[in-house]
């Protein structure tokens, strides 16, 4: 092929590129359009305050009830105790598949655990609902095996393969001489791991579990099987042992029969605007401490 050849097709590839790039900020804008289309005109019936501090949600009421704070808490609680479960259990994974386990081991266990990503999430929320949910209620003595901490529980393990894979990659990009010199100073292993390649690694690790928080709360089917779907205010540490609904489960389990251009219809996509605006302020953080961690290492 000679240059003038070679040229051409390097420039096709470049402007593919670019236009693929160009195509997906275009599809991000079109949801984000489409949301607040629908969502503004549920402004016409309540107020942002009233809406964000609301604490009842009965839609179909008269006149209608549109208070996102249970909706909102109930995927705060869901979210934080999956972060409580999965980022540790993630993060020593990882710094075990990476510093500790030989070879043959963490060519077995990476790819397992990265596994458990590809299984829907519907098995999650089966598994949850007649399985665990079931025995952690007779175990506790609970009146209702569907609460919210069921719910962390069941999005800890599908929030871990990403966790512990990004961390992985993260501890693993720590240059060796780090590890050398900790070594040569008379630390031990252990000691080397907590003191010296976690923190190195920090960065990659915050974005790890900013990613992974993105995917427990932009979760749906597992949280509307699992969590009991009850609008009510979780209050402190009991509220993990009760029922509660996410902002997810709720567009899930009402848009379907929601009559089209009501307040109903419109506060439901208020809810989908507000977790689109979550998810991509996650990750946009993950992404900017990623390339701050990039910047850093060079």
């Amino acid at each position: 092929m000679n240059t003038g050849a070679r040229r051409v097709r390097e420039w096709l590839i470049e402007r593919a590129i670019q236009a693929a790039g160009a195509m997906a900020i275009v599809f991000v804008l079109a949801i984000f359009a489409f949301l607040l289309r629908d969502a503004l005109p549920v402004f016409r019936e309540t107020t942002v305050r009233d809406l964000a501090t609301g604490r009842t949600w009965l839609p179909t009421a008269e006149p209608p009830k549109l208070g996102l704070l249970p909706l909102l808490l109930g995927s705060l609680y869901v979210t934080i105790g999956a972060l409580l479960i999965s980022v540790p259990l993630g993060v020593a994974c990882a710094a075990f598949i990476s510093e500790v386990a030989p070879r043959w081991m963490r060519e077995t266990l990476k790819p397992a655990v990265e596994v458990l990503a590809t299984i829907p999430s519907v098995v999650f929320g089966f598994l949850g609902l007649l399985l665990v949910g079931p025995w952690l209620a007779e175990l506790l003595d609970l009146d209702v095996p569907l609460f919210a901490g069921l719910g962390s529980l069941m999005l800890a393990f599908m929030a871990m393969p990403m966790i512990v894979s990004l961390s992985e990659d993260a501890i693993r990009a720590v240059p060796m001489t780090l590890r050398q010199n900790s070594l040569a100073l008379g630390a031990t292993q252990w000691q080397t791991i907590w003191r010296v390649v976690l923190p190195a690694g920090r960065s990659g690790i915050i974005a790890a579990v900013l990613l992974g928080m993105g995917r427990a709360i932009g979760e749906t089917m597992t949280v509307l099987m699992v969590t009991g779907n009850a609008a009510v205010i979780p209050l402190g540490l009991p509220g993990f042992l009760r029922p509660v609904r996410t902002m997810t489960a709720t567009i899930a389990a009402e848009m379907g029969e929601t009559a089209y251009n009501t307040p109903h219809y419109h506060a439901l996509f208020a809810i989908g605007l507000l977790l689109f605006i979550i998810t991509f302020a996650a990750n946009t953080i993950a992404d900017v401490v990623v390339r701050r961690s990039g910047r850093t290492t060079r």
